[in-house]
């Protein structure tokens, strides 16, 4: 994949690269699943997150047999200054990639999909349409699989939002992805309080909503608490937590590795605020254990059983 020039995310005054910590590592893409997931991919032309995004966890969800794939194309109207995904003129949309993605899906064989996308400012609709179709289709020829997607914030046009909330996928997603007073310097085209309303809006239409946080880029922890909080009052359900990684030399840099121990702190926080499932730690991912994130009370259940435990 070639990357195209993300000038709006360079920083001059970037200070020396922070060193990574021995608790960041990532497993190597190995064994048969893996290979298999990768035919499978390539194959049916698909594009994933794991791949345009970088993802650390990359080795261990091929591994186990699952992907999180990326409808809308690979090439991103957006430039956020922490995603490696390319950004520049995408291609026009592919109106069979719903078909493709639900056959893929179901040739994998899995219990739980998720379905991410690229943001198409440039259409009419932000892409809610493909979104629609897509749900729809992996429903249709995989009846049995639970589905996650992660979408955009489709500048906040409710009736694009509601197209989502039609095909009724089991989870929704929007990441938050930083505090309010880094959204514009990370997330350069997007708004804090708009995808705080696109939470709230899948909630009202009935949806088990989902958001993530990355940390290190210079956030306060009171900013993080204040997020939560934040998220919890819009009516999500699910939060992950998990370290920034910088991709390349032209994205914003690492300022600091958070320790293990202060994402556990996160955790409690947000359990204690009322949150249902809290997933915090430094390779914790959007798509992470959301097998998991399916289920209401699962995650609360089992932190006040380890609570009771203590």
């Amino acid at each position: 994949m070639i990357e195209l020039p993300i000038t709006s995310s360079i920083n001059p005054a970037a200070p020396a690269r922070v060193k990574k910590p021995d608790w960041l590592r990532v497993k190597l893409p190995i064994g048969e699943n893996y290979k298999h997931v990768r035919g499978l991919v390539d194959t049916h032309k698909l594009h994933t997150i794991c791949e345009s995004g970088n993802c650390p966890n990359m080795g261990e969800c091929w591994g186990a047999g699952t992907a999180t794939f990326m409808i809308l194309g690979n090439v991103c109207t957006r430039s956020c200054g922490f995603c490696a995904v390319a950004t520049g003129r995408p291609e026009p949309v592919d109106w069979d990639e719903p078909q493709r993605v639900a056959e893929a899906i179901h040739l994998m064989k899995v219990k739980h999909a998720v379905i991410t996308s690229v943001d198409r400012d440039e259409l009419k609709d932000g892409g809610a349409e493909i979104w629609h179709n897509t749900i729809r289709a992996v429903k249709t020829l995989n009846p049995d699989t639970t589905l996650e997607t992660l979408i955009g914030d489709f500048k906040g046009n409710k009736p694009d939002i509601q197209r989502v909330i039609e095909a009724a996928p089991e989870v929704v997603s929007h990441n938050i992805e930083t505090v309010e007073r880094l959204t514009r310097k990370v997330r350069i085209q997007a708004k804090y309080w708009r995808s705080m309303e696109v939470i709230r809006t899948l909630k009202e239409g009935g949806m088990r909503t989902k958001s993530g946080i990355m940390l290190g880029l210079g956030e306060t922890k009171e900013e993080v608490l204040q997020t939560l909080r934040d998220l919890r009052d819009n009516g999500c359900d699910v939060v992950t937590i998990g370290q920034y990684l910088q991709p390349t030399q032209k994205h914003l840099p690492v300022q600091r590795f958070v320790h293990p121990d202060e994402f556990a702190e996160y955790r409690e926080a947000g359990y204690e605020m009322g949150l249902d499932y809290v997933e915090s730690g430094p390779l914790v991912r959007s798509s992470y254990h959301s097998e998991r994130h399916v289920f209401a009370g699962l995650g609360r259940l089992e932190w006040e059983k380890s609570r009771s435990a203590q």
